[in-house]
C-alpha cells in the first residue's frame, strides 16, 4: 500500500535576519521562524548559545542550499563579561567553580587584550560544552581530568574595550568563523588571574547584512495574527521580509552567462565563460537581467562547473 504523503508546508525561498530572543536555542527560534511561515524547509546559519541575542540569519527553502557561506563569514558581537568567577560553560548559564579576587588594573587589561588580536590559534577551554570522545569537555574537567584539544585557526579583526567598570569589562568584537566568544572571555580570565565568563552576549552582525533588516519572534507573531484577524494571507506580509537568497553568497565574484550557456549549467555541466576568475567560488548569473542561478566552483580545466544549483 502507498503511503498517502502529508503537505509539510510551502516553498518559500529567502532568508529572514532573525533578532534572537535570550533563553532559547537557535533551533527552537528556527522552528518558530519556520512554522510563522508555514515553510517546508528552513535552517539557520551558526548557532548562537541559549543564552546569547541578535542576528541569526534563517534560510528558507532554496537558501538553505547557500547556508554554508553565511556559516564561514565574519562576525560582529558585543560582549559583557563579569570578572572574578570562572563557570564551567564560560558563560551565566553554568556554574560557578571557582572565584578569585579581582585586582586588575586597566592598563594591565589593555595589555591582556592584545594578546587576542589578528591571527590566533584558540583552544577550546575544558570549561566548554565541546565533546571529546562523545563527552562534553566540561565533564572531564570536573572530574579533574585534562584531555587534548586542538588549537585552532581564527582571526580577530577588531577587539573594542567599550567599558571597565569594577568587575565588568565590555567589549566588541569582529572575527572570523569558528570563533568562540566565551573562550576569548575564559582565556581573557585566566590571563588577569582572576577567571571570567560571559554574561551578555549579542551578535551584532553577520556578513554584510543590515542590523535595521532584523525582526523579532514577536514583530513577526504580531504579524501573522493581524493577517489571520483581517483575513488575509500572511504570506503578503512575510514574505517580503525576506532578503533574496543570493545575499548569503554576495561576496563570491560573480559569473554572467547567456541562457545558451546556462541551460547547460543546469544539466550539471561544467562551462566555459569569458572573464572567470581562476579559482575558487563563484555565483553564477544568467542573462542581463543577473538572474542568480546558483553557486559554481572553478575546475582543475578553468570551467564554471556547477555546485549548488537553485531548482
Amino acid at each position: 500500500m502507498g503511503r498517502q504523503r502529508r503537505f509539510r508546508g510551502r516553498e518559500v525561498d529567502g532568508i529572514l535576519l532573525l533578532d534572537k530572543p535570550a533563553g532559547i536555542t537557535s533551533n527552537d527560534a528556527l522552528q518558530k521562524v519556520k512554522r510563522i511561515y508555514a515553510a517546508a524547509k528552513a535552517g539557520h546559519t551558526g548557532a548562537l548559545d541559549p543564552l546569547a541575542t541578535g542576528m541569526l540569519p534563517i534560510c528558507l527553502g532554496e537558501a538553505t542550499k547557500f547556508s554554508q557561506f553565511l556559516l564561514e563569514a565574519d562576525k560582529r558581537y558585543r560582549v559583557i563579561a563579569k570578572l572574578g568567577e570562572r563557570t564551567d560553560t564560560s558563560d551565566a548559564d553554568g556554574e560557578v567553580v571557582q572565584t578569585r579576587p579581582v585586582k586588575v588594573a586597566t592598563g594591565e587589561l589593555i595589555e591582556a587584550l592584545d594578546h587576542f588580536r589578528g591571527d590566533i590559534e584558540q583552544v577550546p577551554s575544558m570549561y566548554s560544552a565541546l565533546k571529546y570522545q562523545g563527552k562534553p569537555l566540561y565533564q572531564y574537567a570536573r572530574e579533574g581530568i585534562e584531555v587534548p584539544r586542538e588549537a585552532r585557526p581564527i582571526t580577530v579583526y577588531e577587539l573594542t574595550l567599550i567599558r571597565f567598570e569594577g568587575e565588568e569589562v565590555e567589549l566588541e568584537i569582529h572575527c572570523s568563523k569558528g570563533t568562540y566568544i566565551r573562550t576569548i572571555v575564559d582565556d581573557l580570565g585566566e590571563m588577569l588571574g582572576c577567571g571570567a565568563h560571559v554574561t551578555m552576549l549579542r551578535r551584532l552582525a553577520v556578513a554584510g547584512y543590515p542590523a535595521e533588516r532584523m525582526l523579532t519572534l514577536e514583530q513577526l507573531e504580531c504579524i501573522l495574527e493581524n493577517c489571520r484577524a483581517q483575513e488575509i494571507s500572511p504570506r503578503l506580509e512575510l514574505d517580503p521580509l525576506l532578503l533574496p537568497m543570493d545575499t548569503a553568497v554576495a561576496s563570491l565574484p560573480e559569473v554572467n552567462m547567456s541562457e545558451l550557456v546556462a541551460g547547460y549549467v543546469n544539466q550539471g555541466q561544467a562551462v566555459q565563460v569569458s572573464g572567470a576568475p581562476l579559482s575558487g567560488f563563484v555565483r553564477m548569473t544568467m542573462g542581463p537581467e543577473q538572474q542568480f542561478i546558483g553557486v559554481g566552483e572553478i575546475d582543475d580545466d578553468g570551467k564554471v562547473a556547477p555546485k549548488r544549483l537553485v531548482r
